[in-house]
């Protein structure tokens, strides 16, 4: 991620959308796409700030402002919670971590606080506050991520290696257990593996499963039972 030119306004720092779309490992338009289609969950003043006219032109060349932020209407600002509300919405490992990023690096700025602090206890409670947000949000995000499903490549790629494990132990494309009782055998492993991962379907899977269940698959044997019964199937072709 390049250097984020810092931006200010109300005495935070704030970034463009071209900005936050860079971060994010996005563009403009899903930026502007998530915040359209959840427009009632933004807040201005809160989540963002909207410049337009003179007042949009002053900012822009008062900041030097060169992402193409000029050409658009209006002119959105992300604040820290902005950025949090678009990092929801995009859900992928690479927003995730970039606002991660942008907390530690970008937003938090307790230690150039802008404006005189006339007491040391507002300064304390003005920190605390900030902490206590930040813990909250770094909770959320932890659960988040920890809670992402498996996404449609890898859906796919559990899909194949399941198949490979089921044709395998039925003896191939050809064996007479294939033709025979695959879908009990396919039913069974399916059956095995919601049971051991604790979900009801497989793409329910949690992301942060799904190495182990890669290995799940390698490792799997039909049941005893199972297994003789594919043995005598396939059997039957030696004594024809």
């Amino acid at each position: 991620m390049n250097q984020l030119q810092i931006i200010e306004q109300n005495n935070q720092r704030v970034l463009t959308t071209a900005q936050l779309a860079e971060s994010y490992g996005t563009d403009n338009k899903m930026i502007s796409y998530n915040f359209n289609y959840n427009k009632e969950r933004y807040k201005e003043g809160k989540h963002y700030f909207s410049l337009t006219g003179n007042e949009k032109r002053d900012f822009i060349n008062h900041h030097e402002i060169q992402d193409g932020s000029k050409n658009a209407q209006t002119l959105y600002l992300w604040t820290e919670k902005g950025a949090w509300l678009h990092a929801k919405s995009l859900n992928t490992d690479e927003a995730w971590d970039a606002y991660e990023m942008l907390v530690d690096e970008y937003y938090d700025i307790k230690e150039e606080l802008q404006g005189p602090i006339n007491s040391t206890i507002a300064l304390l409670e003005t920190a605390l506050k900030h902490e206590k947000e930040l813990t909250e949000i770094k909770t959320d995000v932890n659960y988040l991520k920890g809670n992402m499903r498996v996404d449609y490549l890898q859906q796919q790629d559990l899909q194949a290696n399941a198949k490979s494990a089921v044709v395998r132990a039925l003896g191939g494309l050809e064996s007479p257990a294939y033709k025979n009782i695959s879908g009990r055998v396919f039913s069974a492993f399916w059956k095995e593996f919601k049971q051991h991962f604790k979900v009801p379907r497989y793409p329910d899977l949690p992301r942060i499963k799904y190495d182990e269940a890669i290995n799940f698959i390698e490792v799997w044997r039909p049941s005893t039972s199972l297994q003789i019964e594919i043995d005598n199937e396939n059997r039957q072709m030696e004594w024809v």
